[in-house]
Parts: C-alpha cells; sequence; structure tokens
C-alpha cells in the first residue's frame, strides 16, 4: 500500500470513529472537527492529506511548521505545542491558530507579532487563540489555571490583532480524562456566557477521543491514528 492509501484508510477510520462518538453522544454527525497532527511528519503527508480534502492540520514545534508552511501555502498550521514568548514573532507569520495560548505575557506577545505581520505583508488577519487549561493546577507544564482563565481571556479579548476562541486542555497523566473534559467544557461555557458569545473546547486525542466527544469537545486532535508513528526525531 503506497503512502496515500495508507493515509486514506487511517484518516477514514479515524472520521468514521469520530462520526460514531458523536452518534453515540448524541451530537450532530460532523458538530465535531477533526484536526489532524502532523508534527514530526514530512510536509509531504501534509500534502497527501491535502489531496484527501484535508484543508487544516496541527504542529507542535516553531520552527518545523514554519518550514512546512512555507512549502504548502494553501494549508492552515495551527500551534498545538507550547510557544516560547521569543518565539511569538514567528508564530505570528504562519499560525492560523494558536491552541496553546498559556499566559498574559504571550498573549501580548502574539499581539505584537500579528501586528508586525499585518504591518509586513506576512499576514492579512487576525490570530485566532485557544488559552490553554491546566486541569491539575501544575503551570510548571504550560496553561492557565481555571482561576486564571478569566484575566488571559481579558487580555485576548481586548487585543486588536487577536480572536479569543475557546480554551484547550490535555488531560494530565493518570487523570480520568472524561472528568478532565466534562470540567473544561463547563469552564468554556461559564466563559462564553461572560463574554458574550460562543467559544470553543478543544480536547481529545487518539487515544480519548469519544471521551472528549461525549464531554462536549468542538475540536479533536489526532496525529499517531491517522499519520502513524511519528517517523522523524
Amino acid at each position: 500500500m503506497d503512502r496515500l492509501e495508507e493515509l486514506r484508510s487511517s484518516y477514514q477510520r479515524v472520521q468514521e470513529r469520530l462520526r460514531a462518538a458523536e452518534q453515540s453522544a448524541g451530537r450532530e454527525p460532523g458538530s465535531v472537527e477533526l484536526l489532524p497532527v502532523t508534527k514530526f511528519h514530512p510536509a509531504s503527508d501534509v500534502a497527501l492529506l491535502a489531496e484527501l480534502g484535508v484543508s487544516d492540520v496541527g504542529e507542535n514545534r516553531e520552527q518545523e511548521a514554519r518550514q512546512k508552511a512555507a512549502e504548502l501555502p494553501n494549508m492552515r498550521f495551527h500551534m498545538i505545542g507550547q510557544v516560547q514568548t521569543k518565539k511569538a514573532n514567528a508564530v505570528a507569520r504562519w499560525a492560523h491558530s494558536c491552541h496553546s495560548v498559556d499566559s498574559i505575557k504571550l498573549a501580548n506577545a502574539l499581539e505584537r507579532g500579528v501586528a508586525l505581520a499585518i504591518e509586513r505583508g506576512e499576514r492579512t488577519e487576525t490570530l485566532s487563540c485557544f488559552i490553554q487549561l491546566s486541569a491539575d493546577g501544575d503551570t510548571e507544564r504550560g496553561g492557565v489555571t481555571a482561576e486564571g482563565l478569566d484575566e488571559v481571556a481579558d487580555v485576548i479579548e481586548s487585543a486588536e490583532h487577536l480572536l479569543l476562541a475557546g480554551v484547550m486542555v490535555v488531560p494530565p497523566i493518570d487523570s480520568d480524562a472524561g472528568e478532565v473534559f466534562t470540567r473544561a467544557r463547563s469552564l468554556v461555557d461559564a466563559l462564553a456566557q461572560r463574554i458574550g458569545r460562543n467559544l470553543r473546547l478543544s480536547a481529545g486525542m487518539s487515544g480519548d477521543l469519544e471521551e472528549a466527544v461525549a464531554a462536549g469537545t468542538d475540536v479533536v486532535r489526532v496525529g499517531t491514528d491517522i499519520l502513524g508513528k511519528r517517523t522523524v526525531a
């Protein structure tokens, strides 16, 4: 089986799994976005996914994503990994969204980076931002505590070049993923009510997709089950 057919088969399997999870949860078919995660896989795989109708992919490392974005300008790349403040200007040039805003400092840096990118003609649109929630309160691993969500959200909301899209969460190891997702959904809804518009939850990966859909996620980020084991160190 060549690589295109391999990806077609795995992508269809995950789509079917997602549709089954939606049906089981009583949700509308297609209500949850599937974001393939292409980190550590070559740009050629991303190009093949484009042939299968995929328009958006997630990446974890800035330099790797920037290189792929340059090769494939028609694909939308989303930053889902941790972002160092010093890399904010670079992320602002290529990212369609950032799922891992975890501090006011980073939000401000992204605002400056997007403004600069627009000024230089490197982008034309605002940057959609998800606030990364620290489910266990250990911000050393990245993320904002539940108590800090509103403060970071207000900074993003007041920024001229950023758009608050919602909240992203990754369950800590050995945690109950379903409980983490359900709490995150509740926090997203409370934040949305305070702001006065809908916000999205980005939650769920290959191993916990069903739990995330049942809890009300809007985006699942799936890498291994679509692209296989990582091929680039």
